[in-house]
């Protein structure tokens, strides 16, 4: 092993730090940024995403909630679902259609987003979380990280970001090419 001691700890704590705060501020952005709730909301009809106050509210909550849970290192497998399910609507919804880059409006940057608390989900929250502190000498230590968190991450963030697009996404058919 190339690191020892705590480094391992502290890269992982510094990973959900940084893709969990993201995630939370761009949560919090949908809340009270330009616009607020009810400007987004009518982005997210715009997009396809109805009823669009509903579905707003929703990714605004999801993106809080997980971010922070994953900053935090709490039920880690479960917040790196829901910024896969988040990203996987995101990819399908807004920039699917541009391309891979970002630079175009791509989905670069969403594949960055949801493989990276996958990862993490794999590798475990590390000693410097809730879920060390709280679960540690646990059976549920097992399952908050390795392949079943790794499982749960893929499986249940997909699950989630499928279903919301079966259940809300409904886009407006485009104007035919006369």
């Amino acid at each position: 092993m190339i690191s020892s001691g705590w480094t391992p700890d502290v890269a992982v704590l510094i990973l959900r730090l940084l893709i969990g705060l993201v995630i939370a501020v761009h949560g919090l952005d949908k809340f009270l940024g330009k616009g607020g709730i009810h400007g987004r909301a009518a982005w997210f009809d715009r997009i396809g995403m109805r009823p669009g106050l509903l579905n707003a509210r929703a990714a605004a909550t999801v993106e809080v909630l997980a971010g922070l849970g994953l900053a935090a290192g709490v039920l880690t497998p479960l917040p790196a679902a829901g910024v896969v399910a988040l990203m996987i609507v995101a990819v399908r919804t807004a920039t699917g259609k541009n391309g891979f880059f970002v630079t175009t409006s791509g989905w670069e940057y969403n594949l960055v987003l949801a493989v990276v608390p996958i990862a993490i989900a794999l590798l475990g929250p590390g000693r410097i979380s809730i879920d060390h502190l709280l679960f540690a000498h646990t059976p549920l230590a097992a399952a908050l990280s390795g392949w079943g968190a790794f499982a749960i991450a893929v499986v249940l963030g997909a699950v989630g970001g499928i279903g919301q697009l079966l259940l809300f996404y409904r886009p407006r058919p485009e104007a035919s090419a006369s």
